[in-house]
C-alpha cells in the first residue's frame, strides 16, 4: 500500500530533509517536528500511521515522548520506531523498554530506508 502518513521527529533540519526526500520517494505521505512540542501537534493535525521518533530531542526527550504518546489511548496504537545514531550493546532494547515497536540506526541508507520503515508498519505494510 502506497501513502502512508509517516511523522518524523528529529531536531537535526538536515537528517528530517534526508527522511522526507526518500520517504516520500518511497511513497509516504511524510510531517516533520522538532521537538516534543510540535511532535504532539503534528501527531493530533496529521494522525500518522507510524512516527519515527528520534532519541535525542531537546526538552523532552524522545523515549520520554514514547511514553507519553503509548500512554495517550487515541494515541497508543501508532507504530513508534526509534530513530537514533545511537547504536551502543543495550540501545535497542532500552527503546523497547521505553514502548518504541522497532528500531532504526542512523545513517540511513536510501536505498533501503522506505522498506526499512514499511515493514514496521501494522502487517508489514502490505
Amino acid at each position: 500500500m502506497a501513502g502512508e502518513r509517516v511523522l518524523v521527529i528529529d531536531d537535526n533540519e538536515l537528517n528530517l530533509e534526508l527522511a522526507q526526500f526518500v520517504l516520500e520517494a518511497g511513497g509516504f505521505v511524510v510531517d516533520c517536528a522538532m521537538d516534543a512540542d510540535e511532535a504532539w501537534a503534528r501527531l493530533r493535525a496529521c494522525r500518522p500511521d507510524i512516527a519515527l521518533v528520534d532519541i535525542q530531542l531537546p526538552g523532552t526527550d524522545g523515549l520520554t515522548l514514547v511514553r507519553a504518546i503509548k500512554a495517550t489511548p487515541d494515541l497508543a496504537r501508532v507504530p513508534l520506531i526509534a530513530f537514533t545514531a545511537f547504536a551502543m550493546q543495550g540501545d535497542a532494547q532500552r527503546c523497547r523498554d521505553a514502548g518504541c515497536d522497532g528500531y532504526l540506526s542512523k545513517p540511513i541508507d536510501v536505498h533501503s530506508f522506505a522498506a526499512s520503515v514499511r515493514r514496521h508498519l501494522p502487517g508489514g505494510g502490505t
